[in-house]
């Protein structure tokens, strides 16, 4: 490569920043939105999620089976998605977060062993979509980020939401809190 052509490459690759900051710091991104909400929690167990195993037909002796037990689709296979059509997720934090920080001795598990818990996820928020539509991601303190993209017969208006975990002993031991959470609304 030239000097002439290392210079022209040089000079576009600031003048892209130059002109490119204002944009980004401008505040094009998000709203945020901060409100205390009622945070309930969930796990995909029957009791959570009102599925059961087995069909009345088969004197519910086919245990491989869950069906829905409750609401206007009883009887219907249950498949375990949201009402998004995703499967639900508990978040994890990734490697660049405050969880490395406060754990160092396990970067080097996760980069060895755990490769693929490196990039953070956010978890399964249950919320009703007239007021928090999916794909409305939220900071919930002593929980992470999550993405609503479930929706419960429980979950009425703007003042509750139900946080997904991966069992059901952790969902009883949140049980139900009030926290003060961020909105993060397109």
């Amino acid at each position: 490569m030239s000097v002439s052509v290392f210079r022209r490459v040089l000079m576009l690759a600031v003048t892209a920043v130059v002109f490119l900051t204002p944009v980004f710091l401008s505040g094009c991104g998000p709203s945020k939105e901060t409100r205390v909400i009622e945070v309930t929690a969930y796990c995909g167990c029957g009791s959570c999620c009102g599925w059961h195993r087995g069909t009345n037909k088969c004197l519910r002796l086919d245990v491989w089976n869950k069906t829905i037990a409750t609401g206007p689709q009883k009887g219907q296979p249950y498949s375990g998605l949201t009402a998004s059509g995703t499967k639900p997720r508990q978040p994890r934090p990734g490697l660049f977060s405050t969880d490395s920080l406060l754990q160092p001795w396990m970067i080097p598990v996760r980069i060895v062993f755990f490769p693929w818990l490196l990039m953070p996820r956010d978890g399964t928020i249950a919320a009703d979509t007239r007021h928090y539509p999916f794909g409305t991601r939220m900071y919930i303190p002593g929980y992470g980020y999550g993405v609503v993209e479930d929706r419960g017969s429980a979950i009425q208006g703007p003042g509750i939401i139900d946080i997904y975990f991966r069992s059901h002993a952790r969902a009883l031991q949140w049980g139900r809190q009030q926290v003060e959470i961020t909105i993060y609304r397109d």
